[in-house]
């Protein structure tokens, strides 16, 4: 199988030496290429922190992360932020859709970063929207939908780049049932 993550020995301190919290301790672990991966623990077990470094949001006080071949701890400037824009999609936890913007526009940012081409954009979000069922939002506002359908705006927005990698930080349960459906 081929290996698109690879966690090996990372370790993440917060603090100084007089108030050092170890928020994670010598984890490794390998995805293959279609595997899906869950990370449970407790509140405050280090999860967050492990996807945050994983996305590079982070950083890893030891250890390395290396996708597609790629050591991603030692990537700084452009190219850190080319492997954000091209290999990396995220579903954050509280969305982080902007509110000035309507959903199709939250989609489209990040094609327009890639600098996709318009009519490109509007295929594929055209596309994606009607596998996730929000194709009748995309002129609304965050503030004018459900949680449910703002957990799948962001969702296609992590997805519509087609990255190598999406990380989501506790998808709430009104999507996961949706993803699951037009996935199979």
């Amino acid at each position: 199988m081929e290996k698109v993550l690879e966690v090996k020995n990372i370790e993440k301190y917060y603090g100084n030496k007089s108030n050092l919290t170890k928020a994670i301790d010598n984890i490794s672990f390998d995805v293959n290429k279609g595997e899906f991966v869950g990370i449970m623990g407790a509140s405050g077990s280090g999860k967050s922190t492990l996807l945050n470094c994983i996305s590079t949001i982070d950083r890893v006080t030891a250890g390395h992360i290396i996708v597609n071949g790629k050591d991603i701890t030692k990537l700084k400037g452009n190219e850190l932020n080319k492997f954000r824009r091209e290999e990396l999609g995220f579903i954050f936890q509280d969305f982080n859709l902007l509110d000035t913007l309507t959903s199709y526009e939250n989609i489209a940012i990040a094609l327009t970063i890639q600098k996709v081409k318009p009519y490109e954009i509007q295929t594929r979000i055209n596309e994606i929207t009607e596998r996730l069922g929000i194709k009748n939002i995309l002129d609304k506002y965050p503030y004018q939908i459900s949680g449910g359908q703002k957990q799948r705006v962001a969702s296609a927005r992590a997805i519509i780049t087609n990255p190598k990698i999406v990380l989501a930080d506790e998808p709430t349960r009104s999507i996961r049932l949706k993803i699951c459906k037009t996935i199979a």
